[in-house]
């Protein structure tokens, strides 16, 4: 997918000053902004624990427990409609990605004018991107090896670990830990469909696939999954990723151009 900043329409466009001329300048922008937030959340590891505490109902400890152990549940995580919802929710995306696939092998059985070269790329970054990030980089590799303890194992909200901030690989956690969040991750690649969507139906989608796209992180905090931090910078990194594979296409589509 190729996106031409110039082709938007006058009144959606950004003041010239801050508006990206290329893809590679979304991916700079994105990439550098992902960077600061995990600073800002690892200077400040008080927005994890204030926004973690909101979410935390604190109870009577029973049974033989240590003089300062804190006990508690997560409310909305006993929720079964909540559940429900989340369990839905964390299937949606890769049902998403099956009917790309679908629409990607459609495509490739046209040939000559009838091929849409558009749509195959435009199918290939959206898959790929989803293949790069949220399963590889996040699922492979940062859940795996982040070491990070999820809020609801933490001691500080009735777990047994230490709390550790963003970007630490000091936790305890053994496997599937909470820097960052596959789902949030997962979510934020639904949002950059929004892109590859064509008109009119983009101007139809568009804000029902940013809500669901917002809203499956914000249940992972809710829940005491994970904390701010990692639904945040999970969802970025997506964003960060397709953004990358976007000036990829964009540079390989222009040197071929130019070639010709």
């Amino acid at each position: 997918m190729i996106i031409d900043f110039n082709s938007l329409n006058r009144e959606d466009r950004f003041p010239e000053i801050l508006r990206p001329r290329t893809a590679g300048d979304t991916f700079i922008a994105l990439f550098c902004l992902w960077w600061a937030l995990l600073g800002l959340f690892s200077l400040f590891p008080q927005i994890d624990l204030g926004v973690a505490t909101m979410f935390f109902q604190a109870q009577q400890c029973l049974g033989s427990t240590k003089p300062d152990q804190i006990c508690g549940i997560f409310p909305y995580s006993g929720d079964q409609h909540m559940r429900l919802l989340r369990e839905i929710f964390f299937q949606l995306p890769y049902v998403v990605a099956f009917v790309l696939l679908w629409m990607l092998l459609r495509c490739w059985q046209d040939h000559g004018a009838t091929f849409n070269a558009l749509r195959a790329r435009n199918l290939k970054i959206a898959l790929g991107s989803l293949l790069l990030g949220p399963v590889l980089i996040v699922n492979l590799w940062l859940k795996t090896f982040s070491g990070r303890p999820r809020p609801r194992q933490t001691d500080l909200f009735g777990g047994t670990l230490d709390f550790v901030h963003a970007g630490s690989f000091a936790g305890k956690c053994v496997s599937n830990c909470s820097f960052v969040s596959g789902e949030a991750a997962a979510a934020g690649w639904l949002f950059c469909l929004i892109l590859i969507i064509p008109q009119p139906f983009r101007s139809a989608a568009a804000l029902p696939i940013a809500a669901v796209s917002l809203l499956i992180p914000a249940l992972r905090v809710a829940f005491g999954g994970h904390y701010l931090s990692d639904a945040v910078l999970g969802w970025l990194s997506s964003l960060v990723i397709f953004a990358a594979l976007l000036a990829l296409s964009q540079t390989t589509h222009d040197r071929r151009i130019s070639e010709n």
